[in-house]
């Protein structure tokens, strides 16, 4: 029963009501403006109401207990879709991890040995799995449909109990229902027991395998990489700041990488669940993939569930913790990534500056080598100079000795040829005045000539000056009378036409059409319609006939013309508009060439 509803008897009124409270008190109880109270009738109401109001919150507590429900049946179709997710992800790397660990044994059997108890482990694995499942999985599933046939037969037979009695004895399926179970007890506690044992082995060989992987990361951080000591250098100093560079950039990174795993370690340590605990929490968050809607609240209603020994503010509490350890992960991953890659960029840039040094090493040495060549090359040709040199001086004194003879055999020479050039000069002068004189005697005779020439030239150009200027006024006479010709044409013609715009419009006037009015012409038959249905027309009609008598090319003429051949076929390709139609086009000849009264001129001017 619900709480009593004690709103209905609660009264409000106002302060200015209360001497209208105080007036049947003067009045006393007697009064008889006032009834006496039935509370009977009253408990009634108030049993009626409390009723309604039961009813009212039996429903809301449906209500709230459906909507729960479906609350709950939501979120278990949703966390359903996920596991199924889940468990097909895993089922297809477990396919592909047996496919490949089959295809390494199978391929690395044939080398050692080790591949080959290998696979005898495998087949005797999956032997003793087959026979697992057959002696418990296999009676499990016998039993339980068994169980559900009995069942079956139950609600089928269920009012023939001597039928029952005789077929079915519920004590005997119970007793092997308790005997399948303590089986399955026994056998569970076993297997338990073994993968414990598995377990601590397992972990036994991941803290050898830590602490290995502990030294090995020391190693590759702390000491010096066997590419920096094989290097060749010849200047021991470069070689030894470059080891020691690369020490620096190890122990930077290395204390990077401690510091971050100092922090592991804190956090590890403040985490205070248990190892089971934490692998469910882990399991769990990555079942449900980051893009998924509302992915926070179905991890944190699946961890409840897994764990209900934890609160949800242990659950969250533990998620903030659990992400701070994530992210320091992903920082201690992309830590030693960068060290990988610094560490590869260093070797490759001390392997550059090594063989730079070493190049700059040989060149100096290759240097050293040509001075020294250089130098021994300069004093052979000192050597060579010095005599060269003796040797010209004395060729240039038979040079002077033989210089001088040749000066005065050539000084003989000119004196002479200055006598013989003299005399030619004296001659060439005596020849020269000579022409001199028939060449002006030559002009003189010509200027006579030319003066002659002239002037039968200027009488000549007279007599044409008076022929020109009596052909200039024959022209101009002759010009005139053209143009009153025509001046006499054109009136003539718009006589003419005057006269003709007369018999014309004298003609319209004689054809004019005067028709009366006549409305049953408009909707009579016409000539052309009676002619239509064959009224009034005797000889057949010629259907094939042409309407009109055509005097035009006929369609195989211009069909036959390259110059269309040629713009229908650019014109399928889409270059009919190109700069390339335009120079084609007007060069192609017709079939036939027009005569040349008939060409146009009209676009080539």
């Amino acid at each position: 029963m619900s709480e009593p509803d004690h709103g209905t008897f609660f009264s409000t009124h106002r302060a200015g009501d209360v001497e209208n409270l105080v007036i049947p008190m003067r009045n006393g109880l007697c009064s008889q403006k006032y009834k006496p109270v039935d509370y009977k009738h009253l408990y009634e109401l108030a049993a009626v109401e409390k009723m309604a109001s039961a009813k009212i919150q039996l429903k809301i507590k449906k209500t709230e207990q459906i909507s729960k429900i479906n609350k709950e049946q939501t979120l278990l179709k949703q966390h359903q879709r996920v596991w199924w997710q889940e468990h097909k992800r895993l089922s297809e790397n477990r396919q592909k991890a047996e496919a490949d660990i089959r295809t390494f044994l199978d391929e690395e059997s044939h080398k050692h040995n080790f591949f080959l108890d290998m696979r005898d482990l495998e087949h005797k694995l999956s032997k003793e799995r087959d026979t697992y499942q057959k002696n418990t999985v296999v009676p499990l599933w016998q039993l339980k449909e068994n169980l559900k046939f009995r069942l079956s037969e139950m609600q089928c037979y269920l009012s023939e109990e001597s039928c029952l009695k005789s077929k079915f004895n519920p004590v005997e399926m119970l007793q092997k229902i308790e005997l399948v179970k303590k089986q399955q007890k026994a056998i569970l506690e076993f297997l338990i027991l073994e993968s414990l044992a598995l377990e601590r082995e397992l972990e036994d060989y991941n803290t050898k395998a830590v602490a290995h992987s502990f030294e090995e990361k020391n190693g590759l951080f702390l000491d010096v990489p066997s590419a920096l000591l094989s290097l060749e250098c010849p200047y021991p100093e470069l070689k030894t700041l470059v080891i020691n560079e690369y020490q620096k950039l190890a122990s930077g990174y290395w204390s990077k990488l401690q510091e971050i795993d100092h922090q592991l370690k804190v956090l590890s340590r403040n985490i205070d669940w248990k190892e089971e605990d934490q692998w469910v929490f882990q399991t769990v968050i990555n079942q449900y993939p980051s893009n998924l809607r509302r992915r926070r609240t179905l991890y944190l209603d699946v961890l409840q569930r897994y764990l209900p020994h934890k609160s949800r503010h242990d659950l969250v509490v533990h998620e903030k913790a659990w992400d701070r350890y994530h992210f320091i992960r992903n920082q201690r991953r992309v830590l030693i990534l960068n060290w990988a890659q610094a560490r590869k960029a260093f070797l490759l840039k001390a392997a550059t500056t090594v063989a730079e040094a070493s190049a700059a090493h040989e060149a100096e040495v290759v240097l050293a080598d040509t001075r020294q060549k250089q130098q021994e090359l300069c004093a052979d040709l000192k050597a060579k100079v010095l005599q060269w040199k003796a040797q010209q001086e004395e060729a240039a004194q038979l040079q002077a000795a033989v210089a001088a003879r040749r000066k005065e055999r050539k000084d003989e020479e000119e004196r002479l040829q200055k006598e013989r050039e003299m005399i030619r000069r004296a001659q060439d002068k005596e020849k020269l005045k000579k022409y001199w004189a028939e060449k002006q005697l030559k002009w003189q005779e010509q200027e006579e000539k030319d003066l002659q020439r002239l002037e039968e030239l200027r009488k000549l150009m007279a007599e044409q000056a008076v022929k020109d200027r009596e052909r200039v006024k024959f022209r101009q006479a002759l010009l005139e009378k053209r143009v009153l010709e025509k001046k006499e044409q054109a009136l003539q013609e718009a006589r003419e036409e005057e006269e003709k715009e007369k018999c014309l419009e004298a003609l319209r006037q004689q054809v004019a059409v005067v028709a009366k009015l006549d409305p049953a012409r408009v909707v009579a038959d016409t000539a052309a319609s009676r002619a239509r249905v064959g009224i009034g027309t005797n000889k057949e009609f010629d259907l094939q006939k042409p309407l009109f008598k055509l005097h035009t090319y006929s369609e195989q003429q211009i069909i036959s013309d390259p110059r269309l051949r040629v713009e229908l076929a650019l014109r399928e390709a889409g270059l009919h508009k190109t700069l390339y139609a335009k120079e084609i086009l007007p060069k192609i000849p017709p079939l036939k060439v027009p005569r040349r009264d008939m060409e146009s001129t009209a676009f080539k001017m």
